[in-house]
């Protein structure tokens, strides 16, 4: 991409170490475009080279050039304000005249990168590295996004969910899933029983919810988005009948459980479990889950 500055075109490409050999991660853009982004994990460094290119033999004089590597936090309903988390910076040229292309390296090395990268929809951790040449008049800026992941395991204990609920003399459950916390590729096994039935259930369905909180009291937003619904039964229980339940995540477009990332926004997902009467009166319960990221092979 050209940066005309008043007259002078300069092209600044930004290139990392062996990015093409690195995974990828998809990023949605607008109007359906997608974008892939070199993924990097928490402690590694950050090195690569930026090249200044001069259009039309023109020479270019400058104040100085220098190399960022920044994590920020976009609240998309406050567009003015970028929150900078971590911010390294080099100088990859004193002040002066260029009249010829010139390719800088830089290294930041082991870079703490204590968030992960996430997009998502009144929210957006990101992580770039950000080229500026420094002029009198406007400065000459491009910028070049990384994804970032990190494993963060959670504590050690894992307990079952088992959970009761009714409506008096009418409905009576018991679900049980095997586990609270789940990685991204991880299997939700459980088992619902019906303890009593003296309504007509249609239908039940479970889905799994994720809840984006951003921003804080009294200005804090909650968004919600049913990430995916499937029917476990149609038709109507009887008592003692069990339903099995078995769900594999892998499938999904799931992040890590966060919370109160710098203070900014959280991520959580629920199970959400919902039964249908011929009514169509709707009965649900929610449980949160923890989903965390481990290492893939």
């Amino acid at each position: 991409m050209a940066a005309y500055i008043w007259g002078t075109p300069v092209d600044i490409e930004i290139r990392t170490e062996a990015e093409e050999a690195r995974r990828q991660y998809e990023v949605k853009l607008e109007k359906d475009r997608k974008e892939s982004l070199a993924v990097y994990l928490d402690g590694e460094s950050i090195v690569g080279q930026a090249t200044v290119r001069l259009r039309d033999g023109k020479k270019l004089a400058h104040d100085g050039i220098k190399v960022e590597f920044i994590g920020s936090i976009e609240l998309f309903y406050d567009r003015g304000s970028h929150y900078e988390f971590l911010s390294l910076s080099q100088e990859l040229a004193a002040p002066g005249e260029m009249r010829q292309a010139q390719t800088y390296d830089f290294h930041f090395k082991n870079v703490e990168k204590q968030f992960e990268s996430y997009q998502g929809i009144n929210v957006k951790l990101r992580y770039f590295i950000r080229v500026t040449i420094s002029r009198r008049l406007a400065d000459v800026v491009k910028e070049k996004d990384l994804w970032v992941h990190s494993y963060r395991m959670p504590p050690d204990s894992n307990n079952s969910i088992k959970m009761e609920v009714g409506i008096e003399d009418c409905l009576h459950i018991e679900f049980e899933y095997n586990k609270s916390k789940y990685h991204l590729k991880d299997v939700i096994v459980g088992k619902i029983y019906f303890l009593l039935v003296r309504i007509k259930i249609k239908h039940m369905e479970l889905s799994i919810i994720r809840r984006e909180t951003t921003g804080s009291v009294p200005n804090q937003y909650n968004e919600s988005e049913t990430i995916t619904k499937f029917e476990i039964m149609d038709g109507a229980p009887v008592r003692g009948e069990t339903i099995p339940i078995r769900l594999f995540l892998g499938g999904f477009d799931l992040t890590p459980t966060f919370r109160d990332v710098n203070k900014k926004f959280s991520v959580r997902y629920y199970l959400n479990l919902v039964l249908i009467d011929e009514e169509n009166r709707r009965y649900f319960k929610q449980q949160e889950i923890t989903v965390f990221r481990i290492p893939e092979n």
